[in-house]
C-alpha cells in the first residue's frame, strides 16, 4: 500500500475501513500473546527430520554418529515428531507486523517510521544508548562488584532483621538509580535468594525478593538513562536530562521513603518473614579457604543432589570475587558517561544521545577483551578442567576411551565384541522452558563465567555406540568436546558441528567474561520493541491514536489538572499489564499525549502533569499484576525459578497490589503538589483554562 494513501487516511481520522479495524484487532491479539503465551504443537512427518538429518550427514555438515539412535529416541520418532512454534513477546509482535505486511495493511512509511522515528520518538537512538550502557553496567556486574557491594552492605547491617532490611533496600534503591533496574535484578535477586535460604529463621524470601523488586523500579525513575521507558519519553516531548530529573527526584524519593514502613510493618509484617534477629549459618574452615581464589568471577558451581534444592556454597555467598581493575575502569568510565549525558543534554547539543553511550560502551568492551586474552592460559585451564578433561578418573573419560576402543574393534564385516562395557554418563543437559526465551533463562554475573564453561551446551554432543546387527543402543552417551575438537569413533570424518562446535569453545574459553556479559544482554528486547513501535505507528498513521487522543482531550476537559494525573496514572499501569510490557504503554499512550498537545491549548501545568504522571504509572507498573508488565518482571521470575523460588501469577499480582497501590498514591499525591507549586496554570494566547 502506497504511503501517500496512507497519510490521507490518516489525516482523515477515517478508521472505518479493512487496514484500520485488522490492524486493530492483530494489536490487540499481540498483547493477548504477550501478557499469556503459549506454544503449538504442529505435527511433524518422520521423513522430514530424517531428510534433515540425512542430508546434512551427507554434506558433512552434523557428525555420522548422529543416525545411531537409543530406544528414547526411537519411540519418541515412532509417534511422530512434533513442530513447536511459540507465541509470546518476541515471536508475537514480529507475527503481527509481517501478518500486516502480507495483506498490505502497513507499509514502507509504517516501517520507516517504527525503526527510523517519527515526532521526535527514535527507536534506533533509543536502543543503542540502551543497549551500549547496558553492557556498561552488565560489564560492572560481571567484575563481582554489585554483589561485594551488597555484601559489604550485609555485613555493616549486621544480624538485626529490620536494620539489615533497611540497609539492602536502601542499597538497592541508591545503586538502581544510577545503573537502572536490569543490573540489580540480575545480581541482587540470586543474592537475596542465596541469603534468606542460608538464614536459618527466614521461613520464606518473599518479604526481601518482592521489596527488591519494586524499589528497584522505583529507583529506575529518576534519571533517564536508567529505564528505556524513561527514554521513550523523553524523547516523545523533547524533556531535557536535567529537567526530568528535577521533575521526578522529589516523588520518587519520597515514595521510596514512605513505602519502606508499609513493607515492614503493613504488607510483611510476620517474624517469619522479616526476623527480629537473622540467624546466618556460619562458615566452616573449608569454606573460607576456598573463598580465596585468584580469578575473579570463576565461582564453584552451586552443589545439588538429585531431588534436592540448588544451595550456593557461603564461600561465593559472603566472599564474592571481586575483580578491583575492572571495578575501577567499569564505575569511572559509567560516572563520566552519565556526566557527559547531563551536560551535553543542558547545553542542547543536536547529537543522538547514543554519539554518547556507544563509545563507552565500545571502550569496555575493548577493555574486557584486552583483560581476557591476558588471562587467557588459565581460563582455557579453568574450562578444559570443567568439562573434566585430563582427569583419568573422570566418568567422560572413561566414557571416551570406551567408544575408541569400541570403534577399533569393529572388523570390515561389521562384527564387534565389547570387552568393556560403556560406563552410562548422565546428560545433564536442562529442557528449556517453552515459550519462554532462552536469553532470559539467566544466572547471576558472579557465576556465569564459570557456568558457561561448565555448560555442555558449549562442550558436549551426543555420540552413540555402533549399532550391531540385531542389537539396539539402550542409552545415548554423552562426551566432551576439548578445545582441539570432538570425540567421535575412529575414522569418522571431520564435519562443520564439530569445527564450529570446537571453534566456539575456544573462544569462550578464551573471552570469558565477553561472553558472559553479551549473554545477559537484554537481547529480546531488540525484536519486541521495533515491533511494538511498528504497530503503534501504524495506528497512529491509521487513525486510531487521534480517536483515542479525542477520548483523552474530553477526560481532560472535564476533571482537570486532577483528573489528568490520576486518569493517566491508572491508565498507564493498567496498560503496562496489557498492552505488551510498559515499554508498550509508554509508546502507545506517548503518541496519544502527542496528539492531544498537537490539537488542543494545554497550560504548563496541565502538560507536565500528563507526562510525569504516564512516567510514574509505567516505571511503577512493572510490578503490578503480570510478570510481563516489564521485561524486568519476566528476567526477575525466571532467576527466582532457577534458584528453586516459584512464584505463581496469583501470588504475584496479591502481593504487588498494596504496593502498587501505595506507591502511586504517593507518587502521583506529590507530583500533584508540585505542579500546582511550580508549574503556570495559564494557558497561552488567553485561551480559557482547562
Amino acid at each position: 500500500m502506497a504511503p501517500n494513501a496512507l497519510s490521507t487516511r490518516a489525516d482523515a481520522n477515517g478508521v472505518d475501513n479493512f487496514d484500520s479495524i485488522i490492524t486493530l484487532v492483530v494489536f490487540l491479539l499481540t498483547n493477548i500473546c504477550v501478557i499469556f503465551p503459549f506454544q503449538l504443537s504442529l505435527p511433524l512427518p518422520r521423513a522430514v527430520p530424517h531428510f534433515l538429518l540425512t542430508t546434512g550427514i551427507s554434506l558433512r555438515l552434523l557428525p555420522p554418529s548422529w543416525t545411531e539412535k537409543s530406544v528414547k529416541e526411537e519411540e519418541e520418532e515412532r509417534k511422530g515428531k512434533k513442530l513447536i512454534l511459540p507465541f509470546n513477546f518476541i515471536t508475537a509482535p514480529i507475527i503481527a507486523v509481517l501478518f500486516l505486511l502480507a495483506v498490505q495493511a502497513i507499509g514502507r512509511k509504517e516501517l520507516h517510521d517504527g525503526i527510523i522515528g517519527a515526532n521526535n520518538i527514535k527507536p534506533y537512538d533509543i536502543m543503542a544508548f540502551f543497549f551500549s550502557l547496558a553492557y556498561l553496567a552488565i560489564s560492572l556486574d560481571a567484575t563481582g562488584f554489585i554483589r561485594f557491594l551488597v555484601v559489604w552492605v550485609v555485613k555493616k547491617g549486621g544480624k538485626v532483621g529490620h536494620q539489615l532490611f533497611f540497609a539492602l533496600y536502601s542499597f538497592f534503591f541508591v545503586l538502581g538509580t544510577f545503573i537502572g533496574n536490569d543490573p540489580i535484578i540480575l545480581s541482587g535477586t540470586a543474592f537475596l535468594a542465596y541469603l534468606t535460604r542460608v538464614s536459618s529463621n527466614i521461613k520464606h524470601p518473599r518479604a526481601w525478593i518482592y521489596s527488591q523488586f519494586a524499589v528497584a523500579n522505583i529507583s529506575s525513575a529518576i534519571l533517564v538513562s536508567s529505564n528505556p521507558t524513561n527514554l521513550v519519553i523523553s524523547g516523545a516531548f523533547q524533556i531535557a536530562f536535567i529537567e526530568y530529573t528535577a521533575n521526578m527526584v522529589v516523588p520518587v524519593v519520597c515514595t521510596a521513603i514512605i513505602l519502606f514502613p508499609f513493607l515492614l510493618y503493613i504488607i510483611f509484617p510476620s517474624t517469619d518473614l522479616i526476623p527480629l534477629s537473622i540467624d546466618i549459618v556460619e562458615m566452616t574452615a573449608e569454606e573460607r579457604e576456598a573463598s580465596n581464589v585468584a580469578r575473579p568471577g570463576f565461582s564453584a558451581s552451586a552443589q545439588a543432589k538429585d531431588g534436592e534444592e540448588e544451595v550456593l556454597p557461603l564461600s561465593e555467598v559472603f566472599n564474592p570475587f571481586l575483580d578491583k581493575s575492572g571495578a575501577l575502569f567499569g564505575g569511572v568510565l559509567i560516572a563520566i558517561t552519565l556526566a557527559v549525558l547531563l551536560a551535553t543534554n543542558a547545553a542542547h547539543v543536536t547529537v543522538g544521545v547514543y554519539a554518547v553511550t556507544v563509545p563507552a560502551g565500545t571502550l569496555m568492551l575493548a577493555r574486557d577483551l584486552v583483560h581476557d586474552w591476558m588471562h587467557r592460559e588459565e581460563t582455557r585451564e579453568l574450562g578444559r578442567k570443567n568439562r573434566g578433561e585430563g582427569d583419568p578418573s573422570n566418568d567422560v573419560e572413561q566414557a571416551r576411551a570406551a567408544t575408541e576402543q569400541d570403534a577399533v574393534l569393529i572388523d570390515g564385516n561389521g562384527a564387534t565384541s565389547h570387552p568393556h562395557p560403556p560406563p552410562q554418563v548422565p546428560d545433564t543437559e536442562t529442557e528449556a522452558d517453552l515459550g519462554v526465551p532462552t536469553n532470559l533463562n539467566v544466572e547471576p554475573l558472579s557465576d556465569s563465567i564459570a557456568s558457561m564453561k561448565s555448560d555442555e551446551k558449549y562442550a558436549s554432543v551426543h555420540i552413540y555406540p555402533p549399532s550391531l546387527p540385531g542389537q539396539r543402543t539402550d542409552e545415548a552417551r554423552t562426551h566432551s568436546y576439548g578445545a582441539n575438537g570432538e570425540v567421535k569413533a575412529k575414522g569418522e570424518p571431520s564435519n562443520l558441528y564439530s569445527i564450529l562446535n570446537s571453534m566456539a569453545t575456544s573462544f569462550v574459553d578464551t573471552f570469558a567474561t565477553v561472553c558472559a556479559v553479551i549473554s545477559h544482554l537484554p537481547f529480546a528486547l531488540l525484536p519486541f520493541s521495533f515491533s511494538m513501535f511498528i504497530l503503534v505507528q501504524s495506528l497512529a498513521n491509521l487513525g486510531w491514536v487521534e480517536i483515542w487522543a479525542k477520548w483523552w482531550e474530553g477526560w481532560a476537559n472535564r476533571t482537570g489538572t486532577l483528573g489528568i494525573i490520576g486518569g493517566m496514572g491508572f491508565v498507564s499501569v493498567i496498560l503496562c499489564n496489557f498492552a505488551g510490557t510498559n515499554i508498550g504503554a509508554s509508546i502507545l499512550l506517548s503518541r496519544i499525549l502527542q496528539s492531544w498537545l498537537a490539537s488542543n491549548q494545554v497550560s504548563d501545568r496541565n502538560r507536565d502533569a500528563a507526562i510525569y504522571a504516564l512516567t510514574l504509572g509505567v516505571n511503577y507498573g512493572a510490578f503490578s499484576a503480570v510478570f510481563s508488565a516489564s521485561l524486568a518482571g519476566l528476567l526477575w521470575r525466571d532467576i527466582l525459578r532457577r534458584k528453586y523460588i516459584h512464584v505463581r501469577r496469583l501470588d504475584f499480582a496479591r502481593i504487588n497490589l498494596p504496593i502498587i497501590a501505595i506507591c502511586m498514591t504517593v507518587g502521583l499525591s506529590i507530583l500533584t503538589a508540585e505542579v500546582y507549586i511550580i508549574k503556570d496554570g495559564k494557558l497561552p494566547d488567553n485561551v480559557s483554562k482547562l
